[in-house]
């Protein structure tokens, strides 16, 4: 009966938790885009038009699915595999929101 009590109920609860810096996004595959007239601007906006993606959280676009059509994104964030798919078909992608890296200036005496 009985015996030692586990390490870790014996540990504290409380210290640093991510959940504040956590970024949340609509995830949404280039599979749903296949049906996409060519030339469209592909935009936040527009999928939240046609009920794709919930209100208020950025978009998320990921590779499964194929695009066989020239289509303008421009979402808040994109895999590698969705920009490689989207950019061999002839489209073009952006980040929206996405500032580009200023480079640090020199520090004196280094």
């Amino acid at each position: 009966m009985g015996g030692q009590m586990p390490m870790f109920r014996q540990m504290p609860k409380r210290g640093f938790n991510n959940a504040r810096f956590a970024r949340s996004f609509a995830v949404l595959n280039l599979s749903v885009l296949e049906g996409v007239p060519a030339g469209t601007e592909v935009t936040s906006e527009f999928l939240r038009e046609r009920k794709l993606v919930r209100d208020g959280l950025p978009v998320k676009l990921l590779g499964d699915g194929e695009v066989g059509v020239a289509l303008k994104v421009r979402v808040e964030a994109c895999s590698a595999s969705a920009r490689a798919k989207i950019e061999a078909a002839g489209g073009t992608l952006e980040i929206a929101g996405a500032a580009p890296h200023a480079k640090a200036a020199p520090r004196a005496g280094a």
